[in-house]
């Protein structure tokens, strides 16, 4: 009888903590937070010393340019609490991939690859407002929540102190870069079309062109041909993707249309 009631009241104390760790994304997703943002932050920032200690820097002074300018124009339209407490970190990797990431903590990495897909300022943008938009709608936090409930082997203290690789490897995958350590821990399918969604809406606010989403994706399709059927992966394919963005239009370029008209036209010389 008493051990009923001690797992009785073990099971309410995690009912009761995943009942009051639960959070909403800008969507109205409800969504698992058990990590202060601080936390994640600090995961976050470690992650990406840790890329720029493994990756080279790019030395293209048009990309990186291109990058700060685009990477600036949509962070300053984001919610005041991403605007405040200090400007993000961006920076361009010399790495032929066709990828960008951004992490809490106010980071941005771009790889020049990614130049073979997104053609133009707006291409761009698209890119940087959906990777942003993974840290807004705090996906991380998610990702990592959930990895811990599920008792996945995470060990976040190990990581944090400087644990294994392999720990480390695990948590780069959760935060959203893991694929450079080769552990390939995509985002689902619901976060990446929520990031979708919010991205598009960051770069129109930003006064850049939401209907060039359209063509970006297509871009990527054609640069990442090798990617699976959608039932075999956790990403949408290309024409889920190109399909709900083209939905969304309607509501992004009234956005759009008011950011052009309060002046906001940036031009970053790509």
């Amino acid at each position: 009888m008493n051990l009923r009631r001690v797992l009785v009241s073990i099971t309410a104390f995690f009912v009761g903590l995943i009942i009051a760790s639960c959070s909403t994304t800008p969507t109205g997703r409800s969504q698992l937070t058990l990590f202060p943002e601080a936390e994640v932050e600090s995961m976050g920032v470690q992650a990406f010393s840790k890329i720029k200690a493994e990756t080279p820097l790019s030395r293209d002074p048009d990309a990186i340019r291109i990058v700060r300018c685009v990477s600036f124009a949509v962070v300053d339209q984001l919610p005041a609490e991403y605007r405040v407490g200090g400007p993000w970190e961006v920076l361009v990797f010399d790495d032929t991939a066709v990828n960008a990431f951004a992490l809490p903590g106010r980071k941005i990495g771009v790889y020049e690859g990614l130049f073979r897909a997104a053609r133009n300022q707006d291409q761009l943008a698209a890119v940087i407002g959906h990777e942003v938009a993974h840290v807004i709608a705090h996906h991380a936090n998610e990702r990592v929540s959930t990895a811990y409930a599920a008792q996945t082997g995470v060990n976040l203290a190990q990581v944090m102190a400087g644990g294994s690789s392999t720990a480390t490897g695990q948590l780069m995958g959760l935060l959203g870069v893991g694929a450079t350590y080769g552990v390939i821990l995509p985002f689902n399918r619901k976060q990446e079309s929520e990031a979708d969604i919010i991205g598009m809406e960051f770069m129109a606010r930003a006064g850049f062109d939401p209907q060039q989403t359209i063509p970006l994706w297509e871009n990527m399709g054609r640069a990442n041909s090798n990617a699976p059927p959608e039932f075999l992966s956790t990403h949408p394919s290309g024409d889920t993707r190109i399909a709900k963005l083209s939905e969304h239009l309607p509501v992004a370029m009234p956005m759009y249309e008011a950011a052009r008209g309060r002046g906001l036209t940036p031009d970053c010389g790509f």
